[in-house]
């Protein structure tokens, strides 16, 4: 896919919605942090049937840590592989208080050393609670960068690579929104809605679905 194409689809979707933002609940850095871990094989809407009674019930990391993991689980149980997300949580709230003085780090390295947490989430957290120009690639990303040319690859890390160096720098900070939504709506993994995309003349996806 040429530069142009790629300004053409970002301009678009920036037109459509101007100012994209996470479907997960949160009110804090902790809370983004949470429900990303929470989010994990596991959909934002069930996330978020399950953190407005936990962030009432621990809004802090020192609260959560408290709770313990038997405290913890019964709110997340609903949510996939809650057992260890709920380890990894309590982890992550202790090492929280212990190390960064109850407060969500704002660097990669570490993020990233916080138990649970790998580069998609601290990708997610830099990017959404801390304005950072970064790109979690998740499947939706990985299947519209794909599907469409924008951006192929055979794995995650090189989808996300090849993004950072081809979107252009003033849609970097929101392509992650744009594209997640993207893909979730409209380029749905097995039947993209085609007619109704808003960039399908700039997509060079071969097999494109046809009006019904």
């Amino acid at each position: 896919m040429n530069p142009l194409k790629r300004q053409q689809i970002f301009t678009r979707l920036r037109a459509a919605n101007p100012q994209p933002r996470t479907e997960l609940k949160h009110s804090s850095p902790f809370e983004l942090l949470i429900a990303v871990i929470l989010s994990a094989q596991a959909t934002d809407k069930g996330v978020n049937k399950v953190t407005p009674a936990l962030f009432k019930a621990a809004p802090t990391p020192e609260a959560m840590a408290a709770l313990g993991q038997a405290g913890i689980t019964p709110y997340i149980k609903t949510i996939g592989l809650f057992n260890s997300k709920a380890k990894n949580i309590i982890a992550t709230c202790e090492a929280l208080v212990a190390e960064h003085h109850g407060e969500v780090p704002q660097t990669r390295e570490a993020l990233e050393a916080l138990p649970g947490v790998g580069r998609k989430t601290a990708n997610v957290v830099l990017n959404t609670a801390f304005g950072e120009s970064t790109l979690a690639v998740d499947t939706h990303i990985f299947r519209v960068a794909n599907r469409t040319g924008l951006a192929p690859g055979k794995t995650v890390r090189a989808v996300e690579d090849k993004l950072m160096r081809v979107v252009p720098a003033e849609f970097l900070r929101d392509a992650h929104h744009w594209l997640i939504l993207h893909g979730r709506y409209v380029c749905k993994a097995r039947v993209p809605a085609c007619p109704e995309c808003l960039i399908a003349d700039l997509c060079e996806y071969r097999r494109k679905t046809r009006p019904k």
